[in-house]
């Protein structure tokens, strides 16, 4: 705890145009800087300790939401952004080129909406909730309107540009989702933790309206409704052991079918029936998915893994955390213990200062995690995931 606070006190940044507004940048050195979605998850770990960076990083966030659809920076109105740098970006030997504002992402919006029930229930003043009021009705339409680009219902991604991210949720590698026999997966790409946060954020969103006297509560109560319907028709996988939720549905609403640790963000969202979520519950705490020393991206099992592979079977602090607080909240206190005392072996490897992700070889063959080359290190949602862990514990 003294080192994770140690380091976001160290990330804290603001803008030029919004100086009094402190966030968490998402990681030194690659990263130092606003990102919609890690900033969000950062505030949001840290709630136990504080709603007063959450409310700021909301506010941030607001200032630069989408107000007009423009193809090459892939901004829509409503659309929380991706990230924010001085100049163009440019990832060489990958053909990505960012622009300095870039709305390359799929799940920011959902989680901004997230965000702020939670940081509310937490204790963010109610003006200050109310002042985002417009922000949060524009982000639920975003997910109607924009989010859902074929109206199927589930909110998917394609780049449109040629050089923006082929992936663009939280695993944004371009080889990051992937059948189990390893090859890629066919976009527009929906991811099924999106559809979670897609729900939970509709959810919450009409509980913050009716709270606060906004319109069309019911709406989209009944839009989340038949979202979960949908998911769980549509995405499950039966199988020997259970079954599980695909990672995705791809560009012919195939079933991609690796076991990924994507399935866990699912736990703490509601959008699974009771059954359901025991059977993930349980392959969470597999070989196959834990390793002893956190959760793996991806699945042992499956053809692609690698466990230096930087979405394909390495374990990152913060993904694992949000699968334990999910856990926790759900019910499966067990599973939850299980998977933090393997986060907490892998700190001792690294002085209890963890980095963005670390390789998925198992505790049973290694003394100590073997460290990923370029991690940032020190990483906002991986300090985070410190606060996270102990709040899920003392449930």
């Amino acid at each position: 705890m003294d080192a994770a606070l140690a380091d976001l006190d160290a990330l804290r940044l603001t803008t030029t145009a919004a100086p009094g507004e402190e966030f968490l940048a998402a990681g030194a050195p690659w990263f130092f800087t606003l990102f919609g979605r890690d900033s969000i998850w950062a505030a949001r770990l840290l709630l136990p300790v504080t709603t007063g960076i959450a409310a700021s990083t909301l506010r941030v966030l607001a200032g630069l939401q989408g107000r007009e659809s423009v193809d090459s920076t892939a901004e829509q109105p409503g659309k929380i952004m991706h990230e924010l740098r001085p100049g163009v970006l440019e990832i060489p030997g990958e053909d990505v080129s960012l622009p300095p504002l870039y709305y390359g992402t799929i799940d920011a919006t959902p989680l901004w909406v997230c965000l702020l029930h939670d940081a509310w229930r937490a204790g963010m003043p109610d003006d200050d909730v109310l002042a985002l009021l417009p922000a949060l009705e524009a982000a639920l339409v975003w997910m109607r309107d924009f989010g859902d680009s074929d109206g199927d219902g589930y909110l998917e991604y394609v780049d449109t540009t040629g050089h923006g991210l082929a992936n663009q949720g939280w695993k944004d590698s371009g080889d990051s989702i992937q059948w189990n026999d390893g090859s890629l997966a066919d976009g527009p790409i929906a991811l099924c933790e999106v559809q979670g946060y897609a729900y939970e954020a509709a959810v919450h969103g009409a509980d913050l309206l009716e709270a606060f006297g906004g319109e069309g509560a019911a709406q989209w109560r009944e839009w989340a409704a038949a979202l979960r319907a949908r998911f769980n028709d549509d995405f499950w996988i039966d199988d020997a052991a259970g079954g599980y939720p695909a990672v995705a549905l791809d560009s012919a609403k195939q079933r991609v079918d690796s076991v990924t640790s994507n399935i866990g963000h699912l736990l703490a969202t509601g959008i699974l029936d009771d059954e359901r979520a025991s059977a993930v519950a349980a392959r969470l705490v597999t070989p196959q998915l834990s390793s002893g020393f956190g959760l793996r991206t991806l699945s042992t099992a499956a053809g692609g893994f690698w466990p230096l592979s930087y979405h394909g079977g390495s374990v990152w602090t913060h993904d694992t955390a949000i699968v334990i607080s999910g856990l926790a909240s759900a019910g499966f206190g067990a599973e939850a213990a299980s998977l933090s005392r393997g986060l907490l072996d892998a700190a001792e490897g690294f002085a209890f200062r963890m980095p963005e992700l670390h390789s998925g070889d198992a505790a049973a063959d290694i003394a100590s995690p073997v460290p990923y080359p370029a991690a940032c290190r020190p990483q906002a949602w991986s300090a985070a995931a410190a606060i996270a862990v102990h709040a899920a514990l003392a449930v």
